[in-house]
């Protein structure tokens, strides 16, 4: 049997993966911090967060240990693309794939790292409660009952676009979700969990409370007042505990000129790695410390009316699972040519423990 096929095909999937990482936005934002095998397009893996360990006080006593728990989620790989192409002769195929600046598979690459950076960048919904920037709503006050989570409002005037917003009253520890949208004065919360059944776990909340729903609508934003924001940004993070390296925000095309407008944004040569910084487009510098990625405006949820919804964050926050499942050659019917098929799937997700780790900002122009 004549392997050769085979494996210029092999050889050109590796050389699209390649390209395909060095290009894409998803590839510095996210992690592959998973245990299991990524077979077909309902592969399950695990993600697994430990319990924190402490520092005690040492006295002479006894010592207390710390329960070392694990925390499992899983994650699936519901997503699935395919490319399949013809080539006329295996000679100009193979010609491709000697060159360095091979352009079929660069062109591979692009079309998977649209497809995959609009998929990964749709996961701002998933920063916790209470890490949502832009401009809450806190108009009238509320009760909430201690075991269904209703909010009923006096002077309110709910919308169903605050589903899956952060609410906080006052009396309340942690922030909650909006579960469901009744009218203008009524709604249901739960806690901020999407590995859990649903439930509220916040208490009663007596009448006449005031409260705070966030991120209800965008902030407007200027080359002045951006630095500000992020600067913002990683305040929730740090006083989340989130470690200080590896921070990355993604913005559209029309925010990143307002970085580069900014007047605490210094100097744009280029860094070491710059060619990498280009192809997946990090700015040369890092502004508020973090590494920004500039994406097309239609790659981000949103617009410059309505608002942007910008995602920031730590590299633990979204866990990314790849692979290529499928990778074959046939016989093109009617002439002598060869089709190249290759099947891509994958699946990301924000385990609960982890969601502390993102925040969403709802910006405007």
């Amino acid at each position: 049997m004549n392997t050769y096929p085979t494996k210029l095909v092999e050889a050109f999937a590796l050389q699209a993966l390649e390209v395909f990482y060095m290009m894409s936005v998803s590839e510095g934002i996210t992690n592959n911090d998973y245990e299991g095998l990524i077979e077909n397009k309902s592969s399950k893996v695990n993600i697994l967060t430990f319990g924190a360990i402490s520092t005690h006080n040492y006295t002479g006593a006894d010592m207390s240990a710390d329960d070392l728990t694990e925390s499992n989620a899983q994650l699936v790989t519901d997503q699935a693309k395919y490319v399949y192409f013809t080539v006329k002769t295996w000679d100009k195929f193979r010609s491709y794939i000697k060159d360095p600046e091979n352009p079929v598979a660069k062109q591979v690459a692009s079309e998977i790292k649209k497809v995959i950076d609009v998929y990964v960048l749709g996961f701002y919904g998933d920063a916790a409660s209470g890490n949502w920037l832009g401009t809450s709503y806190t108009t009238g006050t509320v009760t909430v009952d201690v075991t269904t989570g209703l909010v009923t409002g006096s002077g309110t005037t709910f919308a169903s676009s605050m589903v899956g917003k952060p609410f906080k009253a006052l009396g309340h520890t942690d922030w909650y979700r909006i579960k469901t949208f009744t009218n203008t004065t009524s709604m249901v919360i739960e806690d901020d969990s999407d590995d859990l059944t649903s439930a509220y776990t916040g208490g009663a909340i007596a009448g006449g409370a005031t409260y705070e729903i966030q991120g209800n609508t965008a902030k407007q934003v200027t080359k002045s007042t951006i630095f500000a924001e992020f600067i913002e940004m990683q305040t929730v993070l740090t006083n989340q505990e989130v470690p200080e390296e590896d921070r990355w925000a993604v913005v559209p095309a029309k925010l990143a000129a307002l970085i580069r407008q900014a007047p605490e944004y210094v100097g744009e040569a280029a860094s070491e790695g710059g060619r990498e910084a280009v192809m997946n487009g990090a700015l040369p510098k890092r502004f508020a410390g973090f590494t920004v990625y500039e994406v097309s405006d239609a790659r981000i949820s949103g617009d410059s009316t309505n608002g942007y919804h910008v995602m920031a964050g730590h590299k633990s926050a979204i866990t990314f699972a790849m692979g290529l499942t499928e990778n074959g050659v046939e016989d093109a019917i009617g002439n002598f040519g060869k089709r190249v098929k290759q099947l891509y799937v994958y699946g990301a997700k924000v385990a609960d423990e982890r969601r502390k780790a993102l925040v969403h900002a709802l910006w405007k122009l």
